[in-house]
């Protein structure tokens, strides 16, 4: 880096580290490339050898991985001690390659590097100042300074007099269409969730644009450095709103350097089942009530059924009748195991045979004389097989205590609920069988499944085949082998007469062994399994927009975190879901009761004090107590409403009007104006999953949900309730404007003036 380019000593002595740091970043990529390829290269290696390629290439491309993700932002900061010691932070760490490996970049996550966020003037945690480093790809741009130590006379000439420039910057930035870690611009009370101790149930509390979701995405982030032995075993679980919410955080965590991360909606978290369809809202309170635990097994309870009157049972030229009776007394001792549906019906099969080799063993062994049983047990042992063998007995087993699947059994419920739901509730979620599930239908899923549970005898048979196969051919390579080895010395006349003594593989290996040695392993990601298991028990688990989760959701969940180790983020002001939640006592009581600690975010980074007072103005005439967070910025920029006769026109108008040179604008509006309003809007498609990175992009209010733009444009705002008003009125950066053909609700035109 020349002089002329960079007359400034701090900036030259900043540049002159990056280039180094990417210096060393560079060799670490080819070494760890080469080490990829040269493990690749091994091919067929015994087991042990081939455990220790793939630990080296996880590790490996785990690096890469990581390296390729922060690329170009890699360090962000640096902080001056007193000692005289300075540290330079980052989105990962880095050592030296000399022998004491010394930080050469310290990871932002790391104890000494706390005081990055948290120093003031008045508490300096022993720091004299703190650095904040601008970059554009690899090359520094900009410094800005903090001046801790008053004391401390030295001046760079890049000093930031109220250290706020770098936050700033940062809020007024164009937004892409994803969400960007905040790393470089956590703030001291975000720090303190961040690093809040792994243990319980914390709630994370604010209103829009408090920054709420970036602290829990680096919470996850702090987690899995904090505790990476654990949660790289278990994974950690992000649950979303939709999937466009999700495509929106999906680069926050890879920028942090951490990919092992399960990202998913509640339609997402029933293996075999990715659903985004809604039901109506009737429909969706009806599903989500914690009741329809009950209701389900109340249905699983009715497919346990009884003769009517009897089954006959043709065996061994005699009519065997099952009556109610007898099958009833079958079905309570079954109940009283109290297993799962599927998993009991093996004990059902066995008080009906039991039952039929009493009846059959009466008839043909009782002595006519005294009335004794003439049968020994290897007698009943044979009654009993034959009778296993009946298929008769099996066709009536089906009857009575069916195999079910949580598909058939959800589907028939709601192709028929009358007769567990009172009328009005039956009608709202009745509909044919039908393979389209709907979100609110996945929680019916997963508590069937739970209700059912799944018997495993078939597969376990199939496995023991499976493995005796494996055996088999095990033992004819290793019969080959010693065959080839007896021929070899047999056929050569010098043969060492000790060569008896040379071990072959059948002297230090069996066959059950040998392939056991050669089974397949399972080389996915903890997060990949857990995606396919239903039954997995996530390390941590992450919840934003927790509030519009429906109590059944919340039962889906508590099975995924056993440990109860989850970090919930929502606020209950912008519930809008009929099944919703909302407060955070009804949410946790069932399963923590009071034992979850609950903090606060008051202060609202992305919306402007213009545009946030509409919006706390909609709220008050509903609720008076109502507190917005309060702003940290203000632009000057007023929000506008304008009515109009043409819609779709005044809306194309309007999107040119407020479409920057950057940035990205959303149109939010009810879905039924989707189509029309996509007509007149270029490159903007109704009834599709949006794409964020699009410069203008078509919204309902649910959807908008968690999201950002710089501009936005709220469309007939007197057809949303007020929850949804205030998440629409509140997503706007920059700019915000509203189109009405419809009057205004009385306090948004009261606001706007």
């Amino acid at each position: 880096m020349s002089n002329t380019e960079f007359p400034d000593d701090e900036l030259r002595q900043e540049q002159e580290f990056v280039d180094g740091l990417y210096a060393r970043v560079d060799v670490l990529r080819g070494d760890a490339e080469d080490s990829v390829s040269d493990a690749l290269a091994q091919g067929h290696t015994p087991r042990q050898a081939r455990l220790e390629r793939d630990i080296l290439v996880a590790e490996r491309s785990g690096l890469l991985a990581a390296l390729n993700a922060v690329d170009g932002s890699l360090c962000f900061g640096r902080i001056d001690l007193a000692s005289g010691a300075t540290h330079h932070i980052g989105r990962i760490g880095l050592r030296a390659d000399d022998a004491e490996r010394t930080p050469v970049l310290i990871d932002w996550r790391a104890d000494v590097a706390r005081p990055f966020y948290l120093a003031t003037g008045h508490t300096t945690m022993g720091l004299r100042r703190r650095r904040h480093i601008a970059t554009e790809g690899r090359r520094v741009t900009a410094l800005h300074d903090e001046i801790l130590d008053l004391g401390d006379e030295t001046r760079t000439g890049h000093e930031d007099p109220t250290g706020d420039a770098v936050l700033l910057a940062a809020l007024d930035s164009a937004r892409t269409g994803r969400m960007g870690d905040i790393v470089r611009t956590i703030q001291a009370d975000q720090d303190r969730i961040i690093r809040a101790p792994h243990r319980g149930v914390m709630v994370v509390e604010g209103g829009p644009g408090t920054g709420k979701t970036a602290v829990a995405l680096h919470r996850a982030a702090y987690l899995l450095y904090e505790h990476r032995e654990l949660l790289a075993r278990r994974a950690v679980l992000i649950v979303g709103p939709n999937p466009a919410f999700l495509g929106y955080i999906g680069e926050v965590l890879p920028s942090l350097g951490e990919t092992g991360v399960l990202l998913a909606t509640v339609g997402e978290l029933y293996p075999g089942v990715r659903t985004t369809r809604t039901d109506t809202p009737g429909a969706a309170a009806v599903k989500g009530r914690a009741g329809m635990a009950d209701v389900l097994a109340d249905v699983v309870r009715d497919r346990q059924t009884l003769p009517d009157p009897v089954i006959a049972i043709e065996h061994d030229r005699e009519v065997l009748l099952l009556d109610d009776g007898l099958v009833n007394v079958a079905r309570e001792r079954t109940r009283a195991a109290r297993l799962p549906h599927n998993v009991a019906r093996e004990h059902f099969e066995g008080h009906v045979l039991n039952a039929l080799t009493d009846m059959v063993a009466e008839r043909i062994g009782t002595d006519p004389y005294d009335g004794s049983n003439l049968l020994d047990p290897s007698d009943i042992t044979q009654i009993r097989d034959e009778l296993a063998g009946n298929p008769e007995v099996w066709s009536a087993v089906d009857r009575l205590w069916p195999l079910l699947t949580p598909e058939r059994l959800v589907a028939d419920f709601l192709a028929a609920p009358e007769g567990y739901l009172p009328d009005e509730d039956a009608a709202a979620v009745r509909r044919p069988v039908t393979r389209h599930w709907t979100v609110s239908d996945v929680p019916l899923l997963d508590e069937a499944a739970e209700l059912l549970g799944e018997d495993d005898r078939l597969a376990r048979e199939r496995a023991e085949r499976e493995r005796r196969t494996q055996i088999a051919f095990a033992q004819g390579v290793l019969d080959v082998s010693y065959a080839s080895r007896t021929f070899e010395f047999e056929d050569k006349e010098d043969a060492d007469p000790d060569s008896s003594e040379v071990l072959s593989a059948h002297d230090i290996i069996d066959a059950e062994r040998f392939a056991e040695r050669h089974e397949e392993e399972d080389h996915r990601s903890a997060a990949e399994r857990a995606a396919a298991d239903r039954t997995w028990a996530f390390g941590h688990i992450i919840v934003d927009e927790a509030q519009e989760l429906s109590p059944m959701a919340w039962r889906l969940l508590m099975r995924r975190s056993p440990t109860r180790s989850m970090t919930l983020v929502g606020d209950p002001a912008q519930t809008s879901e009929a099944a919703g939640v909302g407060s955070w006592e009804d949410i946790l009581a069932p399963y923590v009761e009071d034992r979850w600690e609950h903090t606060r975010l008051g202060v609202n980074y992305r919306t402007p004090a213009e545009i946030m007072d509409v919006a706390a103005a909609v709220v008050r005439a509903e609720h008076p107590g109502f507190e917005p967070p309060g702003s940290v910025r203000a632009t000057g920029v007023r929000p506008w409403a304008r009515a109009t006769g043409d819609l779709p026109g005044a809306v194309a108008e309007a999107v040119t009007e407020l479409t920057p040179d950057e940035g990205r604008l959303a149109v939010i509006a009810p879905r039924e104006l989707h189509r029309p309003l996509a007509a007149r809007l270029d490159g903007v498609t109704a009834g599709t999953e949006p794409d964020l990175t699009h410069d203008v992009v078509l919204l309902d209010p649910r959807q908008a949900k968690g999201l950002e733009f710089d501009s936005v444009l709220v469309v007939e705002p007197g057809r949303y309730g007020t929850s949804d008003l205030y998440v629409a009125l509140t997503r706007a950066t920059q700019r915000l404007g509203v189109l009405h053909t419809e009057p205004l609700p009385e306090p948004l035109a009261a606001a706007l003036g």
